[in-house]
């Protein structure tokens, strides 16, 4: 327990509040460790864990606001970091939670947590986030701790961060960022690459700083000659002007691949193939339920944001409709708005889809803070309107205490857990009551000649009985209304 500070009535320290090790598991009590033998068949094989995996974390080497000039080889660095927050609404448990899930990310992102405070007040400070003379006590905690970073739970202004900095003379850093420098890590696809690139781009614009030559001006401005006399362009500002010129051409491409996304929804469309999305909480289990329900073999690991690109799979209802099944960017609390608007083109999978799976995870001590959080987005996505399912996943690591009560105020959910495999078959058979059914009921008898006619009903439509005769295929359907009208030349005369 660091002593740098005598403990006040607005302030607590989270340090040890739980054992080596283990500060984040009331975020990340997560029962689905891999292994061959749980996860073998159902999660593939996984190449993306590996190559996490082996990454070596190294400590103690400097922080960014020092230039490293004596380290030859630098491989991903183990930032020792001291996290600040500031309680202005709600419960002090809600505060813990909160800093409790900042020590997740932090992890997540290859930093070691040594220390947590939590500032009582009306706002944050203007000046500082947390107010000069608790600055003053952090910059105490860093030196006894030996951090070399902090990061506030919370969006600081550029002011806040240089005014902070020059206090604890480490450097700084906030949630956005943080979160940030997630998405950075975990961005496969080109895509996904773009989308990160162009929301770190948002956020470092206003927060650009310069130092020594970087605030002296270029030469220009004049009328020529031979040092081009006059004050020209800075070079903080001819950074700035590269920004914008790299942020325009990054929308352009996001654009153009968005196109193809679009392309690819309007063929599923066209075929009549209904989407459900799966959307929820980071670290909820929405992968683990993709590779439950489709045997995708998507990464699944206990950490925030460990899959970012979308994925979208084939799947298939009890009775043998088709649908497609995607699994989308998890959501958190306070989701900085740079990325909700660089990811818009696929959060977009939500609101085209028409079934969302909202998946919450039942283990976590506030639940009802996670479906709030989520249904937040989902409502700047455009996507109110679509018909939800609510998916409690982890049930066997549920409190059932907690299970009744969501099952009792959440009117359409269910309990599941993706690592065993209860409540699978009841969800994939709520789903299928849940899609939306082809309008026209019909029935036709289909010559053995058209058996194309015969393999469209069972794909874009849900065939209610089949029979083989000796003229043909007789079927009763229910089928959207441009496929009834190709099936209604072969109405049987009875039936007509």
């Amino acid at each position: 327990m660091t002593s740098s500070s005598s403990p006040s009535q607005d302030t607590k320290r989270l340090a040890h509040a739980y054992p080596e090790g283990l500060r984040a598991d009331a975020l990340m009590e997560e029962d689905v460790a891999w292994s061959y033998e749980i996860d073998g068949e159902r999660d593939g094989d996984q190449f993306d864990r590996s190559e996490r995996a082996a990454l070596r974390r190294v400590v103690g080497l400097s922080t960014e606001l020092e230039d490293v000039t004596e380290v030859e080889y630098r491989q991903l660095r183990l930032e020792r970091v001291v996290l600040v927050g500031v309680w202005t609404t709600g419960t002090a448990q809600d505060a813990e939670n909160s800093l409790a899930e900042l020590a997740a990310l932090a992890e997540t992102a290859g930093a070691l947590v040594l220390d947590g405070v939590i500032q009582r007040r009306d706002k944050p400070d203007a000046a500082t986030y947390i107010g000069s003379g608790k600055a003053a006590e952090l910059r105490d905690i860093v030196i006894e701790t030996g951090a070399d970073t902090v990061i506030c739970d919370g969006e600081l202004s550029p002011g806040q961060l240089i005014q902070l900095e020059d206090v604890v003379k480490v450097k700084v850093i906030d949630r956005t960022a943080l979160i940030l420098d997630i998405f950075a890590q975990h961005a496969k696809s080109r895509e996904g690459k773009a989308q990160v690139a162009l929301a770190q781009m948002q956020y470092m614009l206003p927060r650009l700083r310069g130092w020594g030559q970087s605030l002296s001006r270029q030469m220009g401005g004049g009328r020529g000659g031979l040092a081009t006399r006059g004050p020209g362009e800075t070079k903080i500002e001819t950074d700035r002007r590269r920004i914008r010129e790299k942020m325009a051409k990054m929308r352009r491409e996001i654009a153009e691949m968005k196109t193809g996304r679009e392309i690819k929804r309007q063929e599923r469309r066209r075929h009549k193939v209904p989407s459900v999305a799966i959307a929820g909480y980071t670290n909820a289990g929405k992968s683990s339920l993709l590779n439950r329900l489709t045997g995708a073999g998507v990464l699944v690991e206990n950490a925030l944001f460990a899959t970012l690109d979308p994925t979208v799979r084939r799947a298939q209802t009890p009775s043998g409709r088709l649908y497609t099944l995607a699994d989308t960017v998890g959501f958190v609390r306070h989701l900085p708005h740079h990325l909700v608007e660089a990811f818009r083109s696929t959060m977009e999978e939500v609101g085209d889809s028409d079934l969302i799976l909202h998946v919450v995870d039942g283990s976590h001590p506030n639940p009802e803070e996670q479906l709030a959080a989520v249904r937040e987005v989902i409502r700047d996505v455009g996507a109110t309107d679509v018909p939800e399912i609510v998916v409690i996943n982890k049930a066997d690591a549920a409190d059932p205490l907690v299970l009744q009560r969501l099952l009792r105020v959440e009117k359409r959910s269910i309990a599941v857990s993706a690592r065993t495999g209860r409540g699978i078959e009841e969800l994939l058979a709520l789903i299928d009551n849940e899609l939306p059914r082809p309008a026209v009921e019909i029935e036709v008898l289909v010559p053995y000649t058209h058996g194309k006619l015969v393999a469209r009903a069972h794909t874009e439509g849900e065939v209610i009985s089949e029979e083989h005769t000796a003229e043909g295929t007789l079927l009763k359907v229910r089928v959207h209304e441009e496929l009834a009208a190709d099936l209604a030349p072969y109405t049987p005369v009875s039936a007509a």
